[in-house]
């Protein structure tokens, strides 16, 4: 069964740094595309970074220069770097996965087959 799981979510600090973690089962992600999304309260889900199977990435203005993506092939995972974060990043941030070989990927939410649950991220004083 294809599972993804999210951990590394918290509380932090304006300017502060977390690292998520996206963790894959039932299923290989070296090669596959695999996607951070988050949403806030009210807010649609939207697209932060994503990494293809040739590990080309694509990165959101919003987070640009703060956040980067990365993959473990070893650990079968893929980790969310976010630093400099501000009160604006508040959100539920998701990871997702596209099963198969492509050397693009997008940052649209319906493209995307698999998701895990989620990990809350909250910037705040």
């Amino acid at each position: 069964q294809v599972q993804l799981v999210e951990s590394g979510g918290g509380l932090v600090q304006p300017g502060g740094s977390l690292r998520l973690s996206c963790a894959a089962s039932g299923f290989r992600l070296a090669g596959d595309r695999i996607g951070w999304f988050r949403q806030a309260p009210g807010k649609e889900r939207e697209g932060v970074l994503c990494i293809s199977s040739d590990d080309n990435t694509v990165t959101a203005d919003s987070v640009k220069g703060r956040f980067t993506i990365s993959r473990d092939a070893a650990k079968n995972t893929v980790y969310l770097q976010m630093n400099i974060l501000k009160p604006e990043d508040t959100a539920v941030y998701y990871c997702a996965a596209i099963l198969g070989y492509a050397n693009f990927c997008l940052l649209k939410p319906s493209e995307w087959q698999r998701w895990g649950q989620g990990t809350q991220v909250t910037v705040s004083s």
